[in-house]
């Protein structure tokens, strides 16, 4: 690698609305996140499939997909 053209590597700290921090790599020193896998539905189970596969079957209906 060639000296002087790369930025500064710091161990940045995370801190999501939720008030979750932790520590990365990164190139600032502070990255501030709205969302995070402490407070994602996804990630904390609250997003049921219920819902997807509604919405799924409202896509298919509107286009005229047939479902098998």
């Amino acid at each position: 690698m060639r000296e002087g053209i790369h930025p500064e590597y710091y161990q940045a700290t995370v801190t999501c609305n939720c008030g979750n921090t932790f520590v990365t790599g990164s190139t600032k020193k502070e990255i501030h996140v709205e969302v995070c896998s402490k407070c994602h539905s996804f990630y904390t189970g609250q997003q049921k499939a219920t819902q997807a596969r509604g919405r799924i079957d409202k896509f298919n209906k509107k286009y005229g997909v047939e479902s098998n």
